[in-house]
């Protein structure tokens, strides 16, 4: 068997996969909230032959949780989640996670997401404040206040270290596993007037993409090599028949 012919097509097609997050990561290096897409990779042994074969695999994805940077607004309905946690968002398709704080009061009062999806409370209830109240002031823990009267309070969540995360449109999770109502605001926290920017390095993902471009290049060869291998063995057998 010409192994080599399938590891190499096992390598293109990881590397089309991995060229597949970087681009919709360079995309989106201005979308706040974002998270970015990585991928593990790891090799396949077959032993269907005496002698195995590792094959590359196809990796499996996963979406980074690392911090993105603060972004100045002075929007008050802006905020940003300090440390590891996440808002809640109430979709048709059930609670979302988002790490994009840009809100927007509608004229029932509802507090709702940029793409109007209601903002949850820790009890995972919708928020609702006084639209002639004027802007509110958002505290570190979340709570919400209006003229001085505590309306509500914005829910942080924590999401279990081991959850699968799936993403939902742009700027949103969904979470394999129940989150839990943050209640440590020392590394925790919310910052008013600010909203968090997406979690990507444009140049550390560009060099990404050079290095992804050179080994396409190399893998080329390489299956170049074992085409000409190919022909070489196929001309020899077939004078000696």
């Amino acid at each position: 068997m010409q192994s080599g012919l399938y590891v190499t097509l096992s390598a293109e097609v990881a590397l089309d996969r991995r060229l597949t997050t970087i681009a919709a990561n360079i995309a989106n290096q201005s979308t706040p909230g974002y998270r970015a897409e990585e991928i593990e990779f790891k090799s396949l042994i077959s032993k269907a032959d005496s002698n195995p074969v590792a094959f590359a695999s196809q990796g499996a994805s996963f979406i980074s949780r690392r911090a993105g940077v603060p972004i100045k607004t002075d929007n008050p309905l802006d905020v940003a989640v300090q440390g590891e946690g996440w808002l809640a968002l109430q979709t048709p398709d059930g609670t979302v996670y988002t790490k994009d704080g840009r809100m927007q009061m509608e004229q029932s009062g509802a507090l709702v997401s940029v793409d109007g999806y209601p903002v949850l409370d820790a009890g995972n209830s919708a928020i609702l404040l006084d639209p002639a109240a004027g802007p509110p002031t958002i505290a570190q823990d979340g709570m919400i206040t209006q003229n001085g009267h505590q309306i509500g309070a914005i829910g942080i969540f924590s999401l279990d270290a081991g959850a699968k995360l799936k993403r939902y449109n742009n700027s949103g999770v969904v979470s394999d596993r129940p989150a839990t109502a943050e209640l440590d605001f020392t590394r925790n926290g919310i910052a008013q007037g600010f909203i968090e920017g997406a979690n990507i390095n444009p140049v550390l993902e560009m060099a990404k993409l050079i290095m992804v471009s050179r080994a396409f290049e190399s893998i080329a060869s390489a299956t170049e090599g074992s085409e000409s291998s190919l022909k070489d063995a196929i001309k020899t057998l077939g004078a000696t028949s």
